[in-house]
């Protein structure tokens, strides 16, 4: 029979009806204020965390276009005379002392892809450690290590593209701990009414990264050299480990300047949610179906995000006949609607739960049905409008803008239905979700031959038919309650 206790809800078999919101009926603390609480500054010090860890993934894809003979590019990546070159005069000397490499097509995308190699690595692995020592040092130490790495790049790439392809792996290696380590730590930070607010902030920090390196990596090519990208941003990763270390805490009970006031409406809120049993019960979370709703929605995502984020660079360039050096905005202007977005879409989730009693399932699965048939529709679009320009460039921000309602959809949605096992679900997801980065730009070069925009059309095709199957199989999958193998009292059987 079912506890009579009132609380969260728990659901008691995959097959159950998930149709109540997650908290009605619970008793809560009164909501602590937002200003100046520990939770949000913890989600602030994120934001700029992964500001800085997407900031130094990007960089790289902006450089490394000067780190390459151009005689080198143009034999190996013809570039596309469909469209008239868009370039801008140039009115300033460009700098050009940076070392140039003679690394054909195909050795440049072993380069750009090595990071995932790495990076594949340490998801589950991640995910388990925060799980039993907090997040703060796995996340802390893996954006320093990846920063500490960065400053390296110019050597590496001095002693050779193999070189530069296993320091690429060892950043991935670093980078690979964080997600998962930032949703351990939200599993016990993050009431769960304000679970979009706060995740969609600190997860917009890798949008808004995006959004001004992709530019300021041009820029700094431009006026000075490649080298300086990474020893700038090297740097800023640096400096904000040091602020992470120094502020944050594992979890409220363990924060030294937080009020009693917002510890006790952390901890109540999160009361009936969190499991305390050590062992991981690997079985049933392997057997979860809504674990591979989230499996499949997250690797279609990706496809779409990783393609771009890696090519969206040389479409601009070689398509669309845009010199990114000069108009680096036009790559980042996507990211920005994409970050926009996050924000205010995590806000209005929030207030669909809380104000408007819709049910926790069915904000998530509205979300990720926007943040995924939406960015389809438009991309194949930016695909079939030939050479219109400002059409070309309003699909694709439009297509990557839509794309920021996922992060209130199934990104989160590990927090739903277990959260005291978050982080290595999330381990579990990105782990998937990072072949679409390690295969998705290799198909995708190797559809485009001649770069032309037929060839680029079925490029986005295929990324858009796998974000649709994504969206259809999440929301048909998909739980928004906990589930009965992620509380303290489950020993396998009903109680």
């Amino acid at each position: 029979m079912r506890s009579s206790v009132r609380g969260p809800v728990v659901n008691d078999g995959e097959d159950s009806t998930d149709s109540t919101p997650l908290l009605q009926g619970a008793r809560q603390a009164e909501a602590a204020p937002v200003c100046c609480s520990a939770r949000y500054n913890l989600a602030m010090l994120a934001f700029f965390g992964f500001f800085v860890l997407y900031a130094l993934r990007v960089n790289l894809s902006v450089a490394l276009v000067d780190m390459v003979e151009s005689n080198t590019t143009l034999a190996e990546n013809r570039t596309s005379k469909e469209c008239a070159d868009h370039s801008a005069p140039i009115k300033v000397l460009r700098n050009q002392t940076g070392k140039r490499y003679q690394w054909d097509a195909e050795t440049q995308g072993w380069i750009l892809g090595s990071f995932f190699y790495g990076y594949i690595i340490t998801q589950i692995p991640g995910g388990y450690v925060a799980s039993k020592v907090g997040g703060k040092l796995l996340l802390g130490f893996g954006i320093l290590g990846t920063s500490v790495f960065t400053l390296f790049t110019p050597i590496a790439a001095d002693l050779g593209f193999v070189a530069l392809i296993v320091l690429r792996a060892l950043e991935g290696l670093g980078e690979g701990v964080t997600f998962p380590a930032m949703h351990a730590m939200w599993s016990s930070w993050a009431p769960p009414l304000e679970r979009s607010k706060l995740l969609s902030i600190s997860y917009a920090g890798a949008q808004l990264g995006t959004v001004i390196s992709l530019p300021l990596c041009g820029i700094i090519c431009y006026y000075m050299n490649w080298t300086y990208v990474f020893y700038l941003f090297g740097i800023v990763g640096i400096f904000w480990f040091i602020l992470w270390m120094w502020l944050v805490s594992d979890t409220p009970a363990t924060h030294k300047t937080i009020s009693h006031n917002e510890k006790e409406y952390i901890l109540s809120s999160l009361k009936n949610q969190l499991s305390s049993q050590k062992s991981v019960p690997w079985i049933p979370i392997l057997k979860s179906l809504p674990l591979w709703a989230i499996v499949v929605a997250h690797f279609s995502y990706n496809w779409t995000f990783y393609t771009l984020l890696t090519l969206l660079p040389t479409y601009m360039k070689e398509i669309l006949r845009f010199n990114v050096q000069e108009n680096g905005f036009l790559s980042a202007l996507p990211y920005f609607g994409c970050w926009l977005c996050m924000l205010l879409s995590g806000q209005a989730a929030d207030n669909l739960r809380a104000k408007w009693n819709v049910s926790t399932i069915c904000v998530r699965r509205i979300f990720t049905l926007i943040g995924m048939i939406g960015p389809a529709v438009f991309l194949i679009a930016a695909g079939f409008i030939g050479c219109d320009y400002s059409l070309a460039v309003a699909f694709l921000t439009i297509s990557t803008t839509l794309g920021g309602f996922c992060s209130s959809g199934f990104s989160i949605n590990h927090l739903d239905i277990a959260p005291s096992y978050a982080g290595i679900l999330l381990g579990i997801t990105n782990t998937f979700a990072t072949i679409p980065g390690m295969i998705g730009p290799v198909i995708a070069k190797s559809l485009t031959p001649n770069n032309t925009v037929k060839e680029w059309q079925i490029v986005f095709c295929i990324a858009a038919a796998i974000n649709v199957f994504g969206a259809i199989f999440f929301v048909l999958l998909a739980k928004g309650e906990v589930q009965k193998w992620a509380v303290s009292d489950y020993h396998g059987h009903k109680n």
